[in-house]
């Protein structure tokens, strides 16, 4: 079970920090992976992270402005999200991959993860 908090609303050039926390004894043995979906707009995969976090992977408009990163002795995967801009406005969702998944480093689509959390709206105003 993944449960992700931390959404809200921001302005413009603000930053907020979304967590991911996993329930059971196996976090480490998966990738990680955030996705957002915009109102009308197909889920979107932004970022993945490797299991034990030393590779990560984003999509080109957020590259530069978020981190994701993950501690393994909590549980939890993390997205850093700075200079959020009106275009990031969207529900964030975060996936655990599926196991024995090879990492990549290439763009993450839905298909790749086998659980997911509920999302958390993240509402950036101009």
């Amino acid at each position: 079970q993944l449960q992700a908090f931390g959404g809200g609303l921001v302005q413009a050039g603000d930053s907020l920090r979304l967590s991911c926390v996993a329930s059971g004894s196996t976090f480490s043995s998966y990738i990680m992976g955030w996705f957002r979906q915009a109102p009308g707009k197909e889920r979107e995969f932004v970022a993945a992270i490797s299991r034990d976090g030393s590779s990560t992977y984003y999509i080109d408009s957020v590259r530069g402005r978020f981190t994701i990163s993950r501690d393994n002795a909590k549980n939890t995967a993390y997205l850093q999200m700075n200079s959020l801009k009106p275009a990031d406005t969207a529900v964030f969702y975060c996936a655990r991959g599926r196991f024995g998944m090879n990492w990549k480093s290439a763009l993450f689509t839905p298909r790749d993860f086998g659980a997911w959390g509920h999302g958390t709206l993240v509402t950036v105003s101009s």
